[in-house]
């Protein structure tokens, strides 16, 4: 088994590993740059989406409202005065509003305290310290 000499157009193990490094350090940067050009598109249609969202909601809104108006003179149609319909109307929206407010509070009351997992974390300095 004969060694070949080593060429002076051998790379050194110092110069391997500062091309490795530099490699190393352009995928990283290279990868970072594709990750920005990602968000760039994902950000710009996330805020198309919710200018659109906006949009329906404004709609919405003013449908709600023209449904309000056409009730109110529904029941104006129906022999009330228009000033009694528009009254029903808002007593109408106040009663959904207690209703959901209501249901709301409920829910709220029912929301705890993660209690596993406090006492776990309340575990966690005595397990550092060894003790079971």
């Amino acid at each position: 088994m004969a060694h070949e000499p080593v060429k002076d157009s051998d790379p050194t193990l110092g110069k391997l590993v500062m091309d490795a490094q530099r490699d190393i350090s352009t995928l990283i940067s290279k990868e970072i740059e594709l990750a920005k050009s990602e968000l760039k598109i994902s950000v710009k249609h996330g805020g198309t989406g919710i200018g659109l969202f906006a949009g329906a909601a404004f709609l919405g809104l003013l449908a709600v409202i023209m449904l309000s108006v056409s009730i109110a003179y529904f029941i104006h149609w129906a022999g009330l005065g228009l000033h009694w319909a528009f009254l029903i109307v808002f007593g109408l929206y106040v009663l959904i509003a207690a209703l959901l407010a209501f249901i709301g509070i409920k829910q709220v009351k029912q929301v705890k305290a993660p209690e596993r997992a406090i006492q776990q974390g309340k575990q966690i300095p005595q397990a550092l310290k060894g003790r079971p």
